[in-house]
């Protein structure tokens, strides 16, 4: 058979090479070399392993050409629904593959490819025909035994990884039914074979407390512990401040100064000061001096380099630095002395930063204030938490009009607030959630935010016009294509944007924003803004902030948390004390390009595992109110049905096949239906009233159906009719 099979390639490989064949389609050259219907499997076999070989390559027109295609090469991301795309350095555009043509590549793997399609206006096509790297060598799931046989199977956390992988029962490490594991592939499943695996670890029992979120951490690789060489380093640095510390520093020790935070916050990495001098403000942001606990290069700032970021799970910190110096000597504690980096501001009645001073200090705070405790003093007007803090209260209502002015100031120039209806989960000792809770952004977080953004702009700005290495945080200019199709969207609630040739402004979406505030529509116009734009990341070039309307921007405020902040402080630092010579430099400059692309993928890490983990409680807390009925907003369309979102942020899916048992038809951004006696359309943003089918909780997801029209809305589009066919 083999045999057979290489005399069928080479008659089709001669035919190729005959100086007058001409490129076909498969269909073409099946006609010409006469194959039946029932044999043209076996010829498209012939023609993929002539193209794995190089010998021939399929056009962009779908035609069969001698010669091989040009290879690009990327990574591959997957699809749940088994299509993907190849991400590309050198390219702006996302490559689609098809689930036929991905060629067992699985999510994170390098890939070969070819272009098969790159028609003007529409996205570029792509087969994968190589993976040079697998990117996934290890996966956390479910562990079900196969008793009888004495095998069993993982069955992955991961959707995009879609295939069950073999455990053999050596390889198994006792794991029992139930279990949650973490696997490593021994075997991909090449020829039709499952994936295969070796049990490495045990997480837990999928009913024991905390195995769930510890899936998560295990599935995203995030790091738990600290090695002991590094919590004793961590042990010898937190070392009390001493004269010696505070050498050459400015002494602000004597300047009135707190920390607002929330509640539970352990890790205050930041204070605020703010004066009078005449008409003018003095604002201070004092950041805590991490770098002089933290050393270049020691085994701290390596760890603390390699995990890029602080990680917020719904019910833990892992934080990037030791406890000891995350929520110790780092941590701006109140009547305590503590080193410090700060950006002294002094800013005019119109909110512009006059002049300023970035300083190596030494501070000591007045009080560890909470929001909570803030908004009361300041809004609420609370006579007994006002009479507590009665020697601040003066400083409190400067921040609030400097605050007021300086979000006036962005707000002009187009900076665009994304205010969501953002939620927090409350849970108990076990981690069941009890309560989900709007988080409440007042005027004391409002203060904060403020302050840090300009804090970060002037230091951005200093150094941007110094020309010295760096880090930025940016946020590209939107894709026009992107935002034009928001703008069409909109229009189907009476809105508009003005879009420029070539130039899209924020100011405009900013404009849409406050048109939809307070309206039914106004989280899901919110969101879809934001997903038409760019993903904000670190760099080492400054091509500014769109979202902020900002020339100039970086992350200078927290360097407990985040790796690209203590970066940034190490360049002043060395900068500050005159040792930024043409060696220090050159230095800068190979790193800061590997520093700021790896805090970029774990901030997204990052930002995905959170995600993860509110997504898991959220479909546990909703598996207490299965049969009860909510209103909801249409937040989503697709051809396997519509996703709903609760006032309390939980989304769900409305399955197609639970709508009705009459027959519906999917447009783009509308569901109709078509049954006998009914007419009926559910479009985006429609409020609709929804009941709770069923919770699966290993997938996070929740499925709703659709018993009515949400109170006070009115009738959805096609109820008339639906009514009057009734009564007929």
């Amino acid at each position: 058979m083999e045999q057979g099979f290489e005399k069928r390639r080479k008659v089709v490989y001669d035919l190729m090479c005959d100086s007058l064949y001409v490129p076909m389609k498969f269909k073409e050259l099946a006609m010409l070399l006469q194959v039946p219907k029932e044999q043209r499997d076996e010829l498209k076999k012939v023609l993929e392993s002539l193209e794995a070989d190089g010998k021939i390559y399929l056009s962009k027109r779908g035609k069969y050409c001698r010669g091989e295609a040009k290879r690009l090469t990327g990574v591959f991301r997957a699809n749940v629904r088994g299509f993907g795309f190849v991400i590309t350095e050198d390219e702006n555009a996302d490559v689609y593959i098809r689930e036929e043509d991905t060629n067992g590549a699985f999510d994170g793997d390098q890939v070969e490819f070819v272009l098969t399609r790159e028609a003007k206006g529409r996205s570029r096509e792509g087969k994968i025909v190589r993976i040079i790297a697998r990117g996934v060598t290890r996966i956390v799931g479910l562990y079900q035994r196969r008793d009888p046989q004495n095998y069993g199977f993982v069955i992955p956390d991961n959707q995009k990884f879609a295939r069950d992988v073999f455990i053999p029962i050596e390889k198994s490490k006792g794991a029992v039914d139930g279990h949650k594991v973490v696997a490593e592939l021994t075997s991909y499943g090449e020829e039709g074979k499952k994936p295969e695996g070796r049990v490495t670890e045990i997480i837990g029992h999928i009913n024991d407390p905390g195995t769930d979120i510890m899936s998560i951490v295990k599935g995203y690789g995030l790091p738990v512990e600290f090695s002991e060489k590094i919590l004793n380093q961590a042990e010898r640095a937190a070392k009390d401040v001493s004269e010696a510390d505070m050498a050459g520093r400015k002494d602000l020790r004597g300047w009135q100064m707190v920390t607002i935070d929330g509640e539970d916050a352990k890790d205050l990495d930041d204070a605020v000061s703010v004066t009078r001098e005449g008409d003018n403000y003095i604002l201070g942001v004092h950041i805590a001096d991490v770098t002089n606990y933290v050393q270049e290069n020691s085994a701290i700032d390596r760890e603390a380099r390699e995990r890029g970021t602080s990680v917020y799970l719904v019910d833990r910190v892992i934080p990037m630095l030791p406890h000891k110096l995350s929520n110790g000597i780092c941590s701006l504690n109140a009547g305590t002395d503590r080193l410090a980096l700060s950006c002294i501001m002094t800013v005019n009645p119109k909110g512009v930063v006059i002049g300023h001073e970035i300083a190596e200090t030494v501070i000591h705070v007045d009080e560890r204030m909470t929001y909570t405790s803030v908004k009361k003093i300041l809004e609420d007007r609370d006579p007994e938490e006002t009479a507590r803090y009665r020697e601040l209260v003066p400083m409190f209502e400067r921040m609030y009009e400097l605050s007021r002015i300086v979000r006036g100031r962005r707000q002009r120039r187009g900076s665009i607030d994304f205010d969501f209806p953002e939620s927090k989960l409350v849970l108990d000792e076990d981690g069941r959630p009890l309560e989900i809770r709007p988080y409440d952004r007042n005027t004391a977080t409002k203060i904060i935010e403020d302050f840090m953004l300009l804090a970060n702009e002037t230091v951005a700005e200093d150094y941007y016009w110094q020309e010295l290495p760096f880090v930025y945080r940016t946020h590209e200019v939107p894709d026009e294509e992107k935002i034009r199709a928001l703008a069409t969207f909109i229009n189907n609630f009476g809105y508009s944007m003005h879009i420029g040739v070539n130039e899209i402004r924020p100011k405009e979406i900013q404009k849409l924003l406050a048109r939809v505030e307070n309206t039914p529509e106004e989280a899901l116009i919110c969101r879809l803004a934001l997903r038409s734009m760019k993903q904000a990341r670190y760099m080492p070039e400054n091509i500014g902030h769109f979202g902020l309307a900002a020339n100039y921007y970086t992350h200078f405020t927290s360097p407990i948390r985040r790796y690209p902040d203590l970066q940034i402080h190490r360049i002043i630092k060395d900068n500050l004390r005159g040792r930024m010579d043409e060696k220090k430099i050159a230095h800068y400059q190979g790193i800061l390009q590997e520093i700021t692309k790896h805090s970029s993928e774990m901030e997204r890490r990052a930002d995905e595992a959170e995600r993860e983990t509110v997504k898991l409680k959220k479909a546990e807390y909703m598996r207490q109110h299965i049969g009860e009925e909510f209103d909801g907003v249409i937040s989503g369309m697709t051809k396997w049905g519509m996703y709903v979102e609760l006032p309390n942020t939980v989304e769900g899916l409305v399955h197609v096949t639970n709508m009705t048992d009459d027959h519906y038809d999917y447009y783009e951004d509308r569901y109709e239906m078509a049954g006998s006696h009914t007419r009926r359309s559910y479009k985006l943003g429609q409020q609709i009233r929804v009941r709770v089918l069923g919770v699966d909780r290993l997938m996070r997801t929740i499925d709703f159906e659709v018993v009515g029209n949400a109170p006070g809305r009115g009738k959805t589009d096609g109820e008339d009719e639906w009514q009057d066919d009734r009564e007929q």
